[in-house]
């Protein structure tokens, strides 16, 4: 089963879970803003996912901007990333699809249907 990590105010998550809804795609939803993922969470699906740690984080996101991390990020080693990611579900970036093999950031329909072998 698929997990769906999303903000349900966010424009771009309601996109993402209309396209899963559309395809009949099964996945279980979690609201990243009541249920932030953990450090161990994080720590699974980064190395999973064979992206680079920048991929997990909001960089578009206010808190990002306010708490001046595109400078911060350079200085801090990846376990140090990774802790400030599991503090606030805001910083990481959103939706995120989680499969037995893989994990997505961010929706880019063409990446999602490859990964789930949707024809769009």
């Amino acid at each position: 089963m698929l997990t769906f990590i999303c903000y349900p105010k966010c424009s771009t998550c309601k996109k993402a879970q209309k396209f899963l809804d559309d395809n009949s795609v099964e996945y279980t939803l979690r609201d990243i803003k009541e249920d932030n993922p953990s450090f161990d969470e994080l720590k699974l699906w980064f190395e999973k996912s064979d992206l680079p740690l920048k991929k997990f984080f909001n960089t578009s996101g206010l808190l990002y901007k306010s708490l001046g991390l595109k400078d911060k990020l350079l200085s801090m080693d990846e376990e140090k990333q990774l802790q400030l990611l599991s503090t606030d579900g805001m910083l990481v970036k959103r939706p995120i699809l989680i499969g037995d093999d893989y994990v997505l950031t961010g929706f880019k329909a063409e990446q999602w249907a490859q990964k789930l072998n949707i024809n769009i």
